[in-house]
């Protein structure tokens, strides 16, 4: 009997065991923090720049050093605007990515990416942020605000919408390059109109440097000589800026060329 009692007791003792062992693995399981993001940087791709600006057409660095005590399930990327006002050929930009690549499925994975930015949004400041998930279900966001630009900018156009034959039209404007000007170009042609007797067609290119050559901010100021042999009739007009880099900025518009 008492080598039973006995048995019994030790069956007893190692249940509670496993069972106290169990506790502290769910206890442990549980109670695991969630991760934490530091080091969050991000800037002009180019340069690795961490001064949280950005240029259309070029590409944003963005880096973060988690540390998750469970395995990394996931990490999205957010990059929106609010309320950025869109000119003629521009679309929103609402950027969204979940990143589960093998090397961030892990504990305590570097982030390191670059995302390309679009030529065609608008310029402004936009919100940023990053959210990484750990397979227990827990989640930490990092948020900020990246400043998007151009590299050009062109502001405060005047050009004449009508000139006469074997006259002249103003045009001017101001520009702003961050890398400086490498030249303006000024392309006018038309399309599909008839030609006189005594008349050419009129399609001419005229590049601009002198004046305007490495300078940063600069008011485009000239006066274009229209053919007297140019048919009349609608030209299209385009300006277009270059700067050092070799990334430009174009303005179209059109002029009524008149016979007198």
């Amino acid at each position: 009997m008492k080598s039973n009692f006995k048995f019994l007791a030790i069956i007893a003792f190692f249940g509670i065991l496993l069972n106290s062992c169990s506790s502290d693995d769910d206890n442990g399981s549980s109670s695991l923090n969630a991760p934490e993001i530091t080091g969050f940087e991000y800037g002009e791709g180019s340069v690795h720049s961490t001064d949280q600006v950005a240029f259309k057409g070029s590409d944003i660095h963005l880096e973060a050093e988690i540390n998750a005590e469970a395995v990394v399930s996931s990490i999205t990327l957010s990059i929106h605007a609010h309320d950025l006002t869109l000119t003629d050929g521009e679309v929103e930009w609402d950027f969204f990515q979940e990143y589960t690549d093998a090397s961030y499925l892990v504990i305590n994975p570097t982030f390191h990416e670059h995302v390309d930015v679009p030529t065609d949004i608008p310029a402004g400041e936009y919100h940023i942020e990053l959210t990484v998930i750990d397979e227990l279900g827990n989640s930490t966001e990092i948020e900020g605000h990246l400043e998007i630009l151009d590299h050009i900018t062109l502001s405060d156009y005047s050009v004449d919408t009508t000139a006469a034959k074997g006259a002249d039209f103003h045009s001017e404007f101001m520009i702003s390059a961050l890398n400086g000007i490498h030249n303006i170009t000024v392309d006018i042609h038309a399309h599909d109109l008839p030609v006189g007797e005594g008349e050419i067609e009129w399609d001419e290119e005229i590049v601009f440097s002198e004046g305007y050559h490495d300078l940063t901010d600069v008011e485009f100021h000239e006066h274009i000589d229209v053919p007297a042999t140019a048919p009349a009739g609608e030209y299209h007009v385009t300006f277009t800026v270059e700067d050092e880099d070799g990334n430009t900025k174009s303005y179209e518009t059109h002029i009524d060329i008149t016979a007198s």
